[in-house]
């Protein structure tokens, strides 16, 4: 081992051979170094090959000084105690800014996740663990001029652990975000990683839907001095970050709604204000350029005039009055118990050239963890030893009580001042509250300023007058009080909140809940120094509360470079650190001490006189125990209600045999248990033996039976067969014996019979022999006449042809009997519907039947009757509604004009009692007839549409003469005024008249209408021509 790994084995033991120590062991890459279990940490600013999976495993369930000192061994500690003796454990890492405190917690986090259990849901947890730390530093993280990722918050991640050691989730605090740094960044520093991040290794996609551009110059919130970092690849941590908070638990909406907000952050330093004055002599400001407003806007889903109204103006509310202000440019610009591990990674102390309220408030907890540091490890441990009543000479270190109070006295403390100041009614002011300071705190042997009551300090000319300086536990820190008042009071405008939560954005209204108008709270809102002081506080007992296990961490140099060990500087943090003093404490002291309870319970099983149970009191149980395991006196110590052990390795002796002997147990465990079970399984097959036997003895059983009773059928089947087959040759024989008998009596019967039937057969043998052949003929005849029956269609006129001449009268009846009995058959088929049409059928065969050559083509057409479906079409409801009764027919005809013969399109409707003839286009009626007023209809002989509806001389109607008109369902029509005229019983029978020549009456004039057959060319259409006044020629085609 190269130097000594435990310091408190370190000899002699003075400040130089300390630091000797540290550097020898540093240039040899030991970078890790014990002060009992504590571990000093030095940072080596570059890689190095001692955290693989390989020193994990070396690692893993070894004791704490087995091995050379490493990180892995104290979180390996930790995590067997917290595992094994179900302690609560914490692991507080501590040092300067920049000193490796960050890497440190996550090594911390990744051994641990490394050596806990596996599973899918517990893989799960682990890895949601480790990935919360990419997206902690892309957030919260910047680079400073002393380190390139230095956490600019406080975290704190408790970790939950189930009874096996198995993670179950985690829960993350987090102090004192340095918001500030959003808006300005000191001189060689730069914003945080996430503005970088986005710009960098967004897709262009994604910046175009975030309103962005790559170049950081566009932005006036990113320094450019400082905004690459040499070995920092921002556009790869940006896809890191996008991944690990998939894994983290991240939806993709939420995921974008993260960089909306962080773009409308970018857009937000871009909005600048000018200065206007009103009419009242006030200031206001106005924003320059509304572009980049507009677009703040749209991504955060708000108004425009709300958000500028907000930035420019804002409302103080007394009772029940509302104050509108406008705000000036500088104010504008301003605005189930589980085992838990925790880790502590928090800000290191700092000293800056300009140090502010933040760095105030980061060197206070530094201070209260130094302040638990002594308590625990000096004060605590020196004050046990005298309460226990071992001989102990008290050693001096430096107790940072006097400055914790200094800072957190709720009276006279700094913060207390700080909060009394920003409360008090009147003018407040950094000056004002610098000079409380100097009133209250001037004899305070910590605190310097210039302006205070104490005189040394007037002539310190390295102390400004705006500045007050406190002697921190790890030097003097000199700290600007400009500042101090706006940041403790860290108010946001009410309006800035309700603007913020009227957005549709989801994130932004719940960042902003105090924006909620039905929640409004006129109560003042704590300051940040209390908020922090109250957190500090609440930190302190959660770490309390644990035990603790402490890295010391240690920056060799302040250039951040490999190799450089910088005496002076680490003195000076091992002094401030009281590592000296936790070396003295160490070696005059014990390692380990505990209550006589618990370390009889944790190792009885060493002792058969103790084991497994101890009757007495618990310190003369522990006095067996050491006796029997023959441990040298002086390594053990008998206190009042503890025992104290001197040397780890006495420790690591009684755990090993614990751990053997727990084995042996285990093993005793075992062995009865696979006895018990040997004999469960073997009685479980003794069980199945006699089972499996007896259901084989059944089934042997069986077999044999059917056996039995397969042989004992086949001979009783052969036995029956025999006297089967004697019985069946006795039956025969019997059989052929009467069949015999019968022969012969039969014969000698039909000798008889015939002998008696010679004598009549002459005088009757014809008669019968006619009557038997006739009665076979008219048999055969109508079986015959029954296969060869036609259909049973009525127009089937075959019939089968007759078989012999003698039957002709019964078979033209026959036929006539058949026809009238289908036809019955075939009307009773019939719907009355059906049975009219049919009756109009029939009517018009009888009409035009071999007289009109039209007939045979309107056979297979069907009567409908309405073809215009009148009731139906609007275009005809005023026509319906005007013709009362129900309408039989109603049809599109051509009127003929008497003058050219050429015809005019006219609706045709047929009713009960009227004719009526309406306009096609419009509708209107244009003759209304009674059907009393008919006389007779007239049609020709040919293939033409055209008739003539001849009217009563003298009738109302008959003054315009009679109709002459054409149709393409001539048939239809006149067969339906024929048969209205025929069912009437008050009317005479409709005349109809076919004639190739006709006279119709035209008003005073009788015209004549021929019909002749028109030559080929006239083509197949009918036409109808005036020859002179007398006569009207209607030309038909042949063909038709």
């Amino acid at each position: 081992m190269i130097g000594v790994g435990d310091m408190v084995l370190l000899e002699p033991l003075t400040e130089d051979s300390f630091l000797e120590n540290l550097k020898k062991r540093f240039d040899h890459n030991e970078i890790y170094t014990y002060i009992g279990s504590v571990v000093i940490s030095l940072n080596p600013y570059r890689s190095l090959p001692i955290y693989t999976p390989d020193k994990v495993e070396e690692y893993r369930n070894r004791n704490f000084y087995e091995l050379s000192p490493h990180i892995y061994a104290l979180a390996d500690e930790a995590y067997r105690s917290l595992r094994d003796q179900d302690k609560d454990q914490c692991i507080l890492i501590t040092g300067e800014s920049g000193a490796g405190k960050t890497e440190a917690s996550k090594l911390v986090m990744s051994y641990v996740a490394a050596v806990c259990g596996k599973g899918q849901e517990v893989n799960k947890v682990k890895e949601q663990l480790l990935q919360s730390n990419p997206v902690l530093e892309a957030f919260g993280n910047a680079k400073t001029v002393r380190n390139d990722n230095s956490s600019r918050f406080g975290k704190y991640m408790d970790i939950e652990f189930d009874f096996k050691g198995d993670p179950l989730g985690g829960v993350i605090s987090n102090y004192l975000l340095e918001k500030s740094r959003v808006v300005k960044q000191p001189r060689g520093e730069r914003n945080f990683h996430i503005f970088y991040q986005l710009l960098s290794g967004a897709p262009d996609d994604t910046l175009k839907k975030l309103k962005l551009e790559r170049d950081f110059s566009k932005y006036n919130y990113l320094s450019l001095d400082s905004a690459t970092v040499s070995g920092l690849d921002d556009a790869a941590n940006f896809r890191t970050v996008r991944n690990a908070m998939q894994i983290v638990g991240f939806m993709e909406d939420e995921m974008q709604s993260v960089l909306e907000l962080v773009a409308a952050v970018l857009k937000l330093g871009n909005i600048e204000f000018k200065p206007e004055s009103r009419c009242n002599g006030m200031d206001e400001s106005r924003i320059k350029d509304k572009n980049d407003l507009k677009e703040m806007c749209e991504l955060l889903g708000t108004e425009q005039s709300v958000l500028e109204r907000a930035f420019s103006y804002r409302t103080v509310e007394a009772k029940m009055e509302k104050v509108s202000t406008t705000l000036n440019v500088a104010q504008a610009q301003a605005k189930t118990r589980h085992k838990v591990m925790g880790v502590l990674d928090i800000y290191g102390f700092e000293i800056f050239e300009d140090n502010s309220f933040e760095q105030f408030i980061i060197n206070y907890c530094n201070e209260k963890l130094q302040q638990i540091f002594i308590e625990l490890t000096l004060r605590e441990e020196q004050e046990e030893y005298i309460r226990e009543g071992i001989e102990w000479t008290n050693i001096e270190y430096f107790n940072n009580a006097v400055i914790c109070d200094l800072i957190e006295n709720n009276q006279n403390g700094i913060l207390a001042m700080l909060d009394e100041e920003c409360l008090r009614p009147g003018t407040v002011t950094d000056e004002t509250f610098l000079d409380k300071l100097n009133t209250i705190c001037a004899d305070h042997q910590h605190f310097e300023s210039r302006l205070s009551k104490n005189s040394k300090f007037l002539n310190d000319h390295s102390l400004p007058h705006n500045c007050f300086r406190i002697q921190h536990y790890a030097g003097k820190v000199l700290y600007r009080v400009e500042g101090f008042v706006d940041k403790n009071n860290d108010l946001l405008y009410r309006d800035l909140s309700q603007a913020m939560y009227k957005a549709n954005h989801s994130l932004i209204k719940q960042l902003f809940p105090e924006g909620n108008p039905a929640k409004v709270n006129l109560k003042r809102p704590p300051t940040a120094g209390f908020q922090f002081k109250a957190s500090v506080g609440t930190l302190m007992s959660n770490l309390q509360s644990k035990n603790p296990n402490y890295i010391r961490c240690i920056k060799p140099n302040d250039k951040k470079a490999s190799h450089v060990f910088n005496g002076s500087l680490v003195c000076h943090q091992a002094r401030y650190l009281g590592l000296m003093e936790n070396v003295r404490v160490r070696r005059a002291g014990y390692a380990f001490r505990q209550a006589y309870e618990p370390c009889l319970e944790r190792y009885k099983m060493l002792c058969k006189n103790t084991w497994p149970h101890w009757k007495g009191r618990a310190r003369q149980g522990v006095e067996v125990l050491m006796t029997d395991l023959q441990v040298p006196a002086e390594e053990f110590s008998y206190c009042r209600s503890k025992i104290f052990i001197r040397n780890p390795r006495t420790l690591f002796f009684l755990e090993e045999k614990r751990k053997q002997c727990l084995e042996d147990l285990a093993t005793l465990i075992q062995k009865i248990y696979k006895g018990w079970k040997c004999r469960s399984h073997f009685l479980l097959l003794k069980k199945s033996q006699v089972v499996v036997a007896s259901w084989y003895r059944r089934y042997a059983q069986q077999k044999k039976y059917q056996k039995i009773k397969h042989a004992t059928t086949m001979v009783q089947s052969y036995t029956r067969g025999w006297q089967a087959r004697k019985l069946l040759r006795e039956l025969k024989y019997q059989k052929k014996c009467e069949e015999a008998v019968t022969t012969i009596a039969a014969f000698w019967h039909g000798t008889q019979v015939r002998r008696e039937y010679r004598k009549f057969f002459r005088a009757n043998a014809g008669k019968k022999i006619y009557n038997f052949t006739i009665q076979r003929i008219m048999q055969k005849y109508f079986l015959g006449l029954k296969s060869k029956l036609p259909s049973m269609s009525p127009i089937d006129k075959t019939w089968p042809a007759r078989p012999y001449s003698f039957l002709d009268g019964v078979h033209a009846e026959l036929r006539r009997i058949f026809h009238l009995w289908r036809c019955k058959k075939y009307r009773s088929r019939f719907t009355e519907e059906k049975k009219a049409v049919y009756e109009e059928k029939l009517e018009a065969s009888e009409l035009f039947k071999d007289k009109k050559a039209l007939y045979p083509s309107s056979v297979r057409q069907p009567f409908k009757g309405d073809y215009l479906e009148i009731s139906k079409n609007p275009k005809y409801q005023k026509l319906s509604s005007a013709v009362d009764e129900k309408i039989l027919l109603a049809d599109v005809v051509n009127k003929i004009n008497r003058a050219n013969g050429k015809g005019s399109s006219r609706l045709f409707l047929l009713t009960k009692k009227n004719v009526v003839l309406a306009d096609q286009k419009t509708g209107q009626l244009k003759a209304n007839v009674p059907l009393t007023d008919l006389a007779s209809v007239s049609t020709s002989t040919q293939t033409d549409g055209f008739f003539a509806l001849k009217l009563k001389e003298g009738s109302a109607s008959a003054v315009k003469g009679d109709f002459l008109l054409s149709s393409d369902h001539l048939i239809e029509i006149i067969t339906k005024l024929h048969r209205i005229g025929s069912m009437a019983a008050d009317r005479e029978k409709l005349n109809i008249d076919i004639s190739d020549e006709f006279l119709v009456q035209f008003k005073q004039d009788k015209v004549c209408v021929k019909f002749i057959q028109g030559s080929p060319k006239n083509g197949n259409s009918v036409s109808c021509k005036r020859k002179n006044n007398r006569l009207l020629e209607v030309s038909v085609p042949a063909s038709s």
